[in-house]
């Protein structure tokens, strides 16, 4: 039955009636309404972040490590505008998240009032849809409206604005029924002759690879259980981009690990020289195939993505095919299985592979006298990986590190932004993952740089009593800017030194968190171990190897299997048309 509320209150109802349990945000002026609601009810939690773009952040972390869709709360004008990096990052990545944003009064919309910012029109192009709200009237369905956007077809961030008259005047407010929407709806089956087409040659093809990335993640668990059951019945090798990581286990012998700039070199020979790529659910982008004219040259392509838009977008395909890329899979599985196609005799490929395999390209040389990142890593998963922990990183060569070296094994455990690669992501995304996993163990792989860029969380993850852990890679360098100083400027380290560093361990317990400096390789697996038996949060200050790099690496501009192992010198001049491309 309808009832008469206020705009404010007609929010929090068709929140409820959504399945939200929290929000994350930060309150102001154009908002008050809406908390005033907040702080009537005991049905939705608020998680007061101490800075917008952490709030996105936190609501991404939600979103990745439940399934669920974030929300996030801001005020208009500075509160919205600082929302802007997460939400774009949510784009990039794929994830559901909806930001409800204050606006100042409709008749003050255009005069340049007090926190006024046009919050419609700077999150146009980073959002999968906006709205301005003009009547309570409609705010319900609205809401429900976003939610539906948000969650179906491609995930993806949507932006509600709403005028604080808005959020004052009242109207009735019932459930809607489904939502119809009229232009809005993303084809989620498959067209089956073209499956058909797919799987006639995936069964005819001699050296295949399945290539897989987060929107296998994004279609549920059962996606990934059905990625298995397809690499199982066609013997085929699986690899992964960087947000795909998860949703085939690492400790399968099919798995070649991730592909790309930071790619093993199985993997990137691989899709080199295979006849048939089977993309799965990613998007084909620069990071992985490197110099597109010498991308997987001898190879007929097959993309499967529910976003009609990715497929033809950078590499041209064979074979495209519009889906939820579980439904796809799915049918798949069945066709293969309905005509009784039997596993190829892939013998000689993966012959090919074990040799590739031999490099050992993911190798590093072992220190008595300094902490080898690789190993930092190594030791934290052997520490670890039977309690499934949610790994969140910042962005960076420690993001790298863990990509290449803490292995994971099922879906919705590894957490960091791809697209957009956004320093600062860690903590507030550990934040939001401790929050809707209250039981599990979340640690956030950072560096010491990145980690600053959203340090004050510290004080979220204290008020909320989160058991968070942080491990920083400390090298006192921005790592992966230094790199590609190294390789392409001539080891001009211009700016990437970090000279001032806090001391992280007394910064630590000035939140109320306990601090642990790690500085010789002999006190690593203790350190660690100290680290995991505190039931509080815990902020780790590992020093490693100062001028480390990260290997493998495909060089800018270079094809994907032009690539540097560890064992090369790097440091040298490139042509301006590469320095273009880093």
């Amino acid at each position: 039955m309808a009832r008469e509320l206020s705009g404010a209150d007609i929010l929090i109802e068709a929140l409820c009636d959504l399945g939200v349990d929290v929000i994350f945000g930060y309150p102001g002026g154009a908002v008050l309404p809406i908390y005033d609601a907040l702080f009537k009810q005991k049905r939705i939690r608020h998680v007061l972040v101490r800075h917008e773009q952490a709030a996105t952040h936190a609501a991404e972390g939600y979103a990745r490590s439940t399934g669920k869709p974030g929300v996030v709360l801001v005020t208009s004008g500075p509160g919205a505008t600082n929302a802007v990096t997460g939400i774009t990052d949510a784009l990039m990545d794929s994830i559901p998240m909806v930001v409800i944003t204050g606006q100042v009064a409709t008749h003050l919309i255009g005069t340049d009032a007090f926190q006024e910012a046009d919050t419609v029109g700077i999150t146009r192009h980073c959002t999968k849809h906006n709205y301005l709200v003009k009547s309570p009237e409609t705010l319900g369905n609205v809401i429900h409206e976003a939610f539906h956007i948000a969650t179906s077809g491609r995930p993806g961030p949507v932006v509600v604005d709403i005028p604080k008259d808005v959020q004052v005047a009242t109207a009735r407010y019932a459930k809607p029924g489904p939502i119809q929407h009229a232009s809005y709806r993303p084809q989620v089956k498959g067209n089956i002759k073209l499956i058909e087409i797919a799987v006639e040659m995936l069964a005819a093809a001699e050296r295949p690879v399945f290539y897989t990335g987060g929107g296998i993640i994004n279609a549920g668990p059962g996606a990934s259980q059905v990625l298995r059951e397809l690499a199982r019945i066609t013997g085929a090798p699986v690899t992964s981009t960087l947000m795909g990581l998860g949703a085939f286990p690492a400790s399968s012998d099919q798995w070649l690990g991730m592909l790309g700039m930071h790619g093993t070199y199985e993997a990137n020979w691989a899709m080199n020289q295979a006849d048939l790529i089977v993309c799965l659910g990613a998007r084909f982008d620069d990071r992985v195939t490197g110099r597109l004219d010498a991308f997987a040259p001898k190879a007929r392509k097959i993309h499967v993505d529910i976003d009609r838009s990715s497929i033809n977008k950078i590499v041209p395909v064979d074979l495209g095919i519009v889906g939820d890329v579980g439904r796809v899979m799915e049918d798949m599985v069945k066709v293969w299985k309905g005509r009784q196609h039997q596993k190829a005799d892939l013998s000689g490929w993966w012959k090919r592979i074990e040799g590739w395999r031999a490099k050992k390209s993911l190798s590093y040389p072992a220190s008595r006298a300094e902490i080898r990142p690789q190993e930092a890593i190594r030791k934290l998963w052997e520490a670890t990986h039977k309690r499934a922990p949610i790994i969140t990183t910042e962005v960076g060569q420690h993001q790298m590190w863990a990509a290449q070296h803490f292995d994971f094994e099922s879906p919705n455990k590894w957490l960091t932004s791809g697209g957009l690669g956004t320093m600062g992501y860690g903590l507030p995304a550990a934040i939001g993952a401790q929050m809707g996993n209250p039981n599990a163990l979340v640690i956030d792989i950072a560096g010491e740089a990145s980690i600053q860029m959203n340090i004050q969380e510290l004080g979220t993850a204290t008020q909320y009593r989160l058991p968070v852990k942080i491990f920083i890679l400390n090298n006192e360098y921005m790592g992966m800017v230094r790199q590609w100083q190294e390789l392409t400027y001539s080891s001009r380290y211009s700016e990437s030194y970090s000279d001032s560093l806090p001391d992280f361990v007394k910064l630590g317990e000035a939140y109320g968190w306990k601090g642990i400096r790690i500085e010789d390789p002999a006190d690593l697996e203790a350190g660690i171990k100290a680290m995991l038996d505190h039931d509080g949060p815990v902020i780790v200050d590992c020093m490693v190897a100062r001028l480390a790099n990260c290997f493998p690496m495909i060089p800018s501009g270079a094809s994907h299997v032009d690539m540097i192992l560890g064992d090369e010198k790097v440091s040298g001049e490139m042509s301006d048309e590469a320095k273009a491309l880093v």
